[in-house]
């Protein structure tokens, strides 16, 4: 059977047996070693990252490669960032009688201390779970987090309190939110006053305002609730605790940090 289709291909036994027993070639045992570790970054990514990230992951382990060989190899073996689709709706509500404080951040470039703070939720079988989050803008670390089945000023005032116990507030600090009542309160505004903090309110209508901390929250719905079912609060409590701490915070290379974790930008800060 060799033989005829030798024949009709023109191939000789010696040159089949010959291709069949070929050692591959350097190239091709290297394409095969990156192939396996870029599996595996993948895999610890949770099978979120793309070409970019996994590469500056490879070479920060000390294996040297270009993205568009990394690109390409993905390709090849149909290895994609998974992306879910992503929804947005307004939490807080800005119809309310307290004052409101003037916008402090020229533009958005403007991240040296400032804190930027927000409010989303998620949907569950038993409701929906409230998640409020406070961001060091420099960084783009969550330091403070709180989650509550009640949208409240205390869900707001429980993520500023944790802020304030993991990163001490520098002298001058801004913190910005949008006009929501949860920030604009008595109570809360008195806490920042406590911690000599200056607050800061995005303009009427100008999402791009706050844009950071939305975006955070963008991604959390789309690389982890999008697509989850959460039987309960308490489950999806300890998904986001988990995304945001071990995940996001530590792990996750953000584009704008020169694919570094918050973690790694916040020890280069202090390095140099």
């Amino acid at each position: 059977k060799i033989k005829s289709t030798g024949e009709v291909l023109r191939v000789s036994r010696s040159g089949y047996y010959a291709w069949r027993t070929r050692q591959p070639s350097p190239r091709q045992k290297d394409n095969e070693e990156l192939l396996g570790r870029i599996r595996e970054v993948h895999s610890q990514s949770r099978r979120l990252y793309g070409s970019l990230r996994i590469t500056a992951e490879l070479n920060e382990q000390g294996l040297r490669c270009g993205k568009n060989r990394v690109a390409r190899i993905m390709k090849d073996h149909s290895i994609w960032a998974e992306v879910k689709k992503r929804r947005f709706r307004r939490t807080t509500d800005s119809r309310h009688n307290y004052a409101l404080a003037a916008n402090l951040l020229i533009d958005q470039s403007q991240t040296e201390g400032v804190w930027a703070a927000d409010i989303t939720f998620v949907p569950t079988s038993e409701g929906w779970l409230y998640v409020a989050a406070v961001m060091n803008m420099k960084s783009r670390k969550i330091i403070g987090l709180s989650m509550s089945d009640k949208l409240s000023q205390e869900l707001t005032s429980a993520a500023l309190r944790d802020a304030v116990g993991r990163q001490s507030p520098p002298k001058g600090l801004i913190h910005h939110s949008d006009r929501g009542r949860q920030y604009a309160s008595y109570a809360y505004q008195e806490l920042l006053r406590e911690y000599c903090i200056t607050p800061s309110m995005s303009r009427s209508g100008n999402c791009y305002d706050n844009a950071y901390v939305e975006s955070f929250f963008g991604t959390l719905k789309t690389e982890l609730v999008h697509g989850e079912r959460y039987r309960s609060r308490l489950e999806a409590r300890l998904s986001i605790f988990e995304y945001v701490e071990v995940f996001y915070n530590r792990q996750r290379r953000h584009s704008a940090l020169g694919f570094r974790s918050p973690e790694q930008y916040e020890k280069l800060l202090k390095e140099t």
